[in-house]
């Protein structure tokens, strides 16, 4: 019988460890793309709220 190589099997761990880890910062990178691209959105849409909001609380004193 043939004896376990456990070097090869530490290997093949590290390996999709490694690639799980890539994939999962790929993933992040990306999500964080589409983040920024809708942030500065609403960040411009919150701010004629706020304007306006002031205006309002401004001519009501």
């Amino acid at each position: 019988m043939a004896t376990p190589n456990y070097g090869y099997e530490k290997r093949q761990r590290e390996l999709a460890k490694k690639k799980k880890k890539e994939e999962k910062l790929k993933a992040k990178a990306e999500g964080r793309r589409h983040d920024d691209t809708d942030g500065p959105e609403e960040q411009s849409n919150d701010t004629p709220d706020g304007a306006a909001g002031g205006d309002g609380a401004g001519s009501g004193d």
